[in-house]
């Protein structure tokens, strides 16, 4: 996952030498140092959380599969994140003009798609199949894009 990075946090800094520090609880860190150029930006925000439109993703060392969406708005916001593959999901979903546009999209080999994870209280871990996140891995611009003709969800037992 572009923009990723595992174990503790680096000051990394951009070519202006310049890097923004966050809060994130979620792995016991209190501060986090994070290069802007590496911060994804979602114009729309997402659904149910539009005042969050930029996000920065990490993962826990060791487990490379999942990874966390980060809020840099809320630092209480946070979201599991996978690509559909690892849950045996294959997506074939046509952009518009207006979602090309939204992503500065001009390449498909430049956009990823990532499903966010929830805990299903009955069945474990699921995904919110019908809203995946597509991004544009070189302009780091993501949208939320809502499906209508899929399954409502894959369910996914955690091991």
């Amino acid at each position: 996952m572009p923009g990723a990075y595992s174990g503790a946090p680096r000051q990394r800094r951009n070519a202006q030498g310049k890097y923004m520090k966050i809060d994130i609880e979620r792995f016991g860190l209190k501060e986090v140092s994070v290069d802007p150029e590496t911060v994804f930006t979602f114009a729309e925000g997402l659904a149910g959380f539009a005042q969050c439109k930029r996000f920065k993703f990490f993962h826990e060392e060791g487990k490379p599969t999942v990874f966390w969406l980060q809020s840099l708005e809320q630092s209480d916001i946070m979201f599991p994140i996978v690509a559909p593959d690892m849950l045996d999901i294959e997506y074939q979903i046509d952009l518009s003009d207006a979602d090309c546009a939204l992503l500065d999209l001009e390449k498909a080999e430049d956009a990823a798609i990532v499903v966010i994870l929830y805990r299903n209280e009955t069945s474990g871990i699921a995904a919110n199949t019908r809203s995946p996140l597509i991004l544009n891995l070189k302009s780091r611009k993501g949208m939320q894009k809502i499906l209508q003709d899929v399954q409502p969800k894959v369910l996914y037992r955690a091991r």
